[in-house]
């Protein structure tokens, strides 16, 4: 539940809360339809172990992004919003370039 700013605590902020849920929501859309893809490739080839283990760690890396943008996008439906902590954005940081680099693997 909110609170009801004060006369001095009032802004407005526009629609940058807005745009930036957005962007977090089209990144989560694109790690998703990246790991899917990835599965898809891992899981059509042998089977073997290393397969597996990579479609398993694609897997992880994908619900990890999910956590943290979720966690994002819900701490930015705050009336002020806290500021990102470089520990979650280097998080949301490594899941996307891990993932970028499973799409790469794919691709070649």
């Amino acid at each position: 539940m909110r609170a009801v700013p004060g006369p001095d605590e009032r802004r407005d902020a526009g629609l940058q809360p807005e745009r930036t849920r957005l962007a977090w929501r089209r990144t989560t859309l694109a790690c998703a339809v990246t790991a899917v893809l990835a599965l898809r490739q891992a899981l059509r080839g042998s089977g073997s172990a290393l397969e597996v283990g990579g479609a398993g760690l694609i897997a992880l890396t994908w619900l990890a992004f999910l956590g943290v943008a979720h966690r994002r996008i819900r701490e930015l439906e705050a009336y002020r919003p806290p500021v990102l902590a470089p520990r979650v954005a280097l998080g949301a940081v490594l899941c996307t370039v891990a993932l970028a680099a499973f799409a790469m693997t794919v691709i070649t």
